[in-house]
């Protein structure tokens, strides 16, 4: 899987994404500071969200339409989605911010005209948000387009999975990545269950990897242990800007920490081998 100038394989390093979403709180300039300070901390890609609340959902604050049990309670969907998007218009900003620092840029789409949008800005990658998994028509949207993509499995069962699979593969698209997640904000440890990351890759044949919610490295951390070549964490200038997504997302120091970490565990995972270092002869 080539995303720009990665190649992502079961023999790379991990390639890692710092999730922008919606901390930029509004601002273009603190957007294009967190790009900056994403590309400080090690992060090899950042990833945006492309949508509208009016192409997610409609005004309404009918029970259907409010939030419940999250983070983000008792708000209504259209108004988290007004406050949390990133504007359209400081797209191609953003993208040639993330160019100039040496960053791979790409983005989730939510309907058709963000795939096309994203087109005409020369994406290099998709990404689908776990809540659009079943989704089927916009996956096969956007796998028709021969761009990789990787899907996140936050909401999904097994059938589920086989049919946005299978999905990409009726566009002739095989480039594809599948990441665990925990559709949970902040996710509980306890829930993370990244022996699937072992299990996705080797059911499925493809490379697999984690989109996390929790708290902290351990999870990342363990998730690289069991084979993960993609890992996605949500990113923060500072969390004291608030916004919708602060409270689960790392800041530049716990960023830049969590990569260092990732990048000792590939050491220590190592490879099968049963012959003697030169050092471990000496002694």
């Amino acid at each position: 899987m080539q995303i720009g100038n990665f190649n992502i394989s079961k023999e790379s390093p991990v390639f890692i994404i710092a999730e922008l979403s919606a901390n930029h709180n509004g601002s273009i300039e603190t957007a294009i500071n967190t790009i900056k300070a994403a590309k400080r901390s090690g992060a090899n890609a950042i990833k945006f969200q492309t949508y509208t609340a009016d192409t997610l959902t409609i005004e309404s604050d009918k029970s259907d339409f409010v939030i419940k049990g999250t983070i983000w309670n008792d708000q209504t969907l259209y108004k988290l989605y007004q406050e949390a998007y990133t504007p359209w218009e400081w797209h191609p900003i953003l993208f040639q911010a993330a160019t100039d620092e040496g960053l791979i840029c790409f983005s989730s789409p939510f309907d058709n005209s963000s795939v096309d949008f994203l087109e005409s800005l020369n994406t290099p990658a998709y990404k689908i948000a776990s809540f659009e998994i079943t989704d089927i028509p916009l996956i096969e949207y956007v796998a028709s387009k021969g761009k990789p993509v990787i899907i996140s499995t936050g909401i999904a069962e097994l059938n589920d999975i086989e049919l946005a699979l299978d999905a990409c593969k009726r566009m002739g698209n095989n480039d594809i990545a599948l990441l665990k997640c925990t559709s949970s904000y902040p996710a509980p440890i306890e829930e993370a269950n990244m022996i699937m990351v072992q299990d996705l890759a080797k059911r499925f044949n493809v490379i697999s990897g984690l989109s996390d919610h929790t708290i902290g490295a351990t999870v990342p951390i363990v998730a690289t242990a069991f084979g993960a070549k993609i890992i996605e964490k949500h990113f923060i200038l500072d969390r004291s800007i608030g916004g919708p997504d602060a409270s689960f997302s790392m800041n530049e120091k716990e960023f830049t920490e969590m990569v260092s970490l990732i990048r000792e565990a590939e050491m220590a995972v190592g490879v099968i081998d049963y012959d003697l270092t030169a050092k471990q002869k000496r002694d």
